[in-house]
């Protein structure tokens, strides 16, 4: 992609409405731009992010076994009332009557819709465990919508739904999400830490949100200082080893970490007090189990093993995958601008010509961008008639992790310059070494 031909309307100054630095940031870079309060339109740049975190989202449920599909974001307000949420839920559903006068909703979550699938075409234990899942536009009439898309009130969001025949299988399913979970954040280049947490509206006993350290949280956290230094790395699980996917759970949950609706002071004084961490979150997931609170209100049953109709187990976990994309922005960015992980960045490079129409310029500008497309990456190309200060302003505001500025002067003696945006710091090689080291940093394309 060549700059002069992007749409990348970008900002020179901050928006009033724009209080917290991914609200700001993504206003400025031209990734979005406000329909309403709390509703956004996704321009390209922004769009590209968001689903190269919905692909990150995609591969690691399918890894763990987990089968995509879509569920409309209209749902019938009868499957509501039959589990009794549609009085409960509150004034954050937005609730719409259609043209025959039924009452519909549009979906803040799908527990409802899913149970009702479930039970129109699942009658026996042989065919469980299943993990169902989608990626859809959700809708909660948030009463102060604020922070752009960390508290909007359209959202996009994955929501899986666990079918197990029993407790123990139900609770194989929980870790085996919180495992995905945690391979998930990381290959976005963030610590995603679990915390116990508060059921809220979906309900059940055992919860854990996913919580990004960043002083514009939401929630108020306690936690040890020790689970910080885990990482998951790249280490191969095997998803259907129950022992296995416990083990890592337990490494991540052995230390403290609880958000303010769970927080247990005792507990957390048991912490040694040089690891005592108290900080602020954002949620950016949540893992549930909840039992036979929907199939026992819905009658979504299967037959098991020994010839018993028995109400079958569940749970629900969600990824908040627009609110990921402010939550990485709050814990990467500096005064100039974004510094994209590279797992989710828009671009995997910019290239930067500072002389465009000079015949050397263009043609190594040209080589550089077909070498890396060559590769399988996709870089944007600054080749617009501007000053060269602009250029490197846009490029640290939109936060590309790597940078590759072309100039008369270096090329006379065959040399561009390849500048880390996380670091700054700037090594000048040549044009082959240059297109090499992008491609050895990003060897999946």
């Amino acid at each position: 992609m060549r700059l002069s031909r992007y749409f990348l309307p970008v900002l020179k100054e901050t928006p009033a409405e724009a209080q917290i630095a991914s609200h700001r940031l993504m206003l400025r870079a031209g990734m979005i731009k406000q329909a309403s309060a709390g509703i956004y339109s996704w321009l390209p740049l922004g769009f590209r992010v968001l689903k190269n975190i919905e692909r990150i989202v995609h591969e690691e449920q399918q890894a763990a076994g987990h089968i995509p599909m879509l569920m409309p974001t209209l749902q019938p307000a009868d499957l509501w009332k039959e589990s009794g949420r549609y009085d409960a839920y509150g004034p954050e559903m937005l609730r719409i009557r259609d043209r025959q006068d039924r009452d519909m909703l549009y979906g803040p979550t799908n527990e409802e819709m899913i149970t009702d699938i479930f039970r129109s075409h699942v009658s026996s234990y042989r065919d469980l465990p299943l993990t169902l899942y989608h990626v859809q536009w959700k809708f909660r009439d948030e009463m102060r919508p604020r922070f752009g898309v960390m508290r909007g009130r359209e959202f996009y969001m994955k929501d899986g739904y666990n079918f197990d025949v029993d407790r123990d299988a139900a609770l194989h399913a929980y870790n085996r999400h919180m495992v995905s979970y945690l391979k998930t954040y990381e290959r976005m280049g963030l610590q995603a830490i679990p915390m116990r947490a508060d059921s809220g509206p979906i309900g059940g006993d055992d919860t854990h949100e996913f919580l990004v350290l960043a002083d514009t949280g939401e929630s108020e956290v306690f936690y040890d200082a020790a689970i910080t230094e885990l990482k998951f790395g790249d280490r191969v699980v095997d998803y259907d080893d129950v022992d296995a996917c416990r083990a890592i759970v337990d490494e991540w949950t052995a230390p403290y970490a609880r958000t303010d609706e769970t927080h247990d002071a005792a507990k957390f004084d048991a912490v040694p007090e040089d690891r005592r961490r108290t900080s602020r979150g954002i949620e950016v997931g949540q893992i549930f189990y909840f039992g036979t609170k929907y199939s026992d209100a819905m009658g979504a049953t299967v037959t098991n093993k020994d010839g018993e109709v028995v109400p079958v187990h569940m749970g629900s976990h969600g990824i908040g995958v627009s609110r990921l994309v402010g939550a990485i922005i709050e814990a990467s960015h500096d005064d100039n601008g974004i510094i994209w992980p590279e797992g989710v960045t828009p671009f995997h490079c910019g290239i930067v010509n500072l002389r465009q129409g000079d015949t050397d310029c263009d043609a190594a500008c040209a080589l550089i961008e077909g070498s890396l497309i060559a590769k399988g990456l996709d870089p944007l190309y600054d080749d617009r008639d501007e000053r060269a200060g602009a250029k490197f302003a846009t490029m640290d505001l939109i936060g590309l992790p790597w940078r590759i500025t072309v100039g008369p002067r270096g090329l006379k003696n065959g040399l561009v310059e390849l500048t880390s945006r996380r670091t700054g710091e700037s090594e000048e090689m040549t044009v082959e070494a240059a297109i090499d080291r992008v491609g050895q940093i990003y060897p999946r394309g």
